[in-house]
């Protein structure tokens, strides 16, 4: 697939030459290629009601995990690139992220609140074993004293114990895990490269035990495919430790349509109709409906329902949906610029 700026269109076909392709000749093998990123800004602001932060901080453009339903495979074609296998694939990472962050802190006028991590694509994503940007920021907020919340699929998240205990003592950091399913064939069928459910219930009763604020993503939700599993996730997430929850229903914009279905065609066929229809009628109609208030959750009986069956499962095993305590973001130090610091051994 192209990207939809794109003047020319590519795609396979088969001229005849070579005979029909076997099923082991159309398998792909993906490399990973990686393209340095050097930005100004790191922080990205938003003023959606529909999340709980205003400003985030993504380490890396694409994701090796390779969830089919990622709403932000979109942003590739930005690039050039497809929302397909190009996302996937060809991953950007920024480099100096750590270094544009305290600059960005240490602007004149700024004002505290927590920074979303993993907000568009996986901080704790393969490649981060091997580049460890996400790392870096956290020893940047630890300094100076700033609240942070994670979102990841990856036990990767483990490598950074020692930096989000300390966060957690000082109350800077939330973590939550994202569950989809407790199926391991699904997930692996969905989500190729994450790691897989029961190693991530695993990730979130280690993170309790070491007293790190801990919840649970239950996203996306997909009629017919993974919503029966609502309140058995609901159930193991409480059991690993975590004391908070939230779920959304999935969103098909633009590229991710097209993939879904086609995705859907190959793995799921006799059940492509029935998935598709139940996800339309509660985005009124559509693949996806972006109107604030409705993108998350959908509308409809259908949606209201899903609504009720997540809240009343939630209140019975004991996470408290997404209404935990508040981090501190009155200990901040604002960093000092390398300048500075240099003109204060005089």
């Amino acid at each position: 697939m192209s990207g939809r700026f794109e003047a020319e269109k590519r795609g396979v076909f088969n001229d005849g030459w070579t005979g029909p392709a076997t099923a082991e000749q159309g398998a792909v093998q993906l490399k990973t290629q990686l393209y340095q990123e050097l930005p100004k800004q790191v922080l990205t602001k938003n003023q959606s009601p529909d999340v709980p932060f205003d400003r985030s901080v993504n380490p890396y453009r694409g994701c090796e995990h390779g969830c089919v339903y990622c709403f932000a495979r979109p942003s590739h074609t930005y690039m050039g690139l497809s929302a397909g296998l190009d996302f996937e694939s060809k991953l950007f990472f920024k480099e100096n992220a750590a270094e544009v962050l305290r600059a960005d802190l240490s602007r004149k006028g700024y004002k505290v609140a927590p920074i979303a991590m993993g907000t568009n694509t996986d901080p704790y994503q393969p490649i981060e074993k091997q580049l460890g940007i996400t790392r870096k920021i956290l020893e940047v907020l630890l300094e100076v004293r700033h609240p942070v919340t994670i979102v990841t699929k990856s036990s990767l998240i483990l490598r950074d114990l020692d930096l989000l205990q300390e966060l957690a003592r000082l109350n800077l950091v939330k973590v939550a895990l994202s569950v989809t399913t407790l199926d391991r064939k699904l997930a692996r069928t969905m989500e190729p490269r994450a790691s897989s459910p029961q190693r991530r219930l695993d990730t979130i009763r280690q993170l309790a035990e070491k007293n790190i604020p801990v919840g649970a993503l239950v996203a996306p939700v997909i009629p017919a495919l993974n919503d029966h599993e609502l309140e058995n996730i609901l159930q193991a997430i409480a059991r690993a430790g975590a004391t908070e929850a939230g779920y959304i229903l999935l969103r098909l914009p633009l590229e991710v349509k097209d993939l879904f279905s086609e995705w859907l065609s190959v793995n799921f066929a006799e059940r492509r109709t029935r998935i598709l229809r139940r996800l339309y009628a509660m985005r009124g109609g559509r693949a996806n409906d972006p109107r604030f208030g409705h993108r998350m959750k959908g509308k409809g009986i259908e949606a209201d329902l899903m609504r009720q069956r997540f809240f009343n499962s939630a209140r019975r095993v004991g996470v408290n949906m997404s209404e935990g305590h508040d981090l501190d973001c009155t200990q901040f130090i604002p960093p000092q610029n390398p300048s500075d610091r240099q003109l204060r051994l005089f």
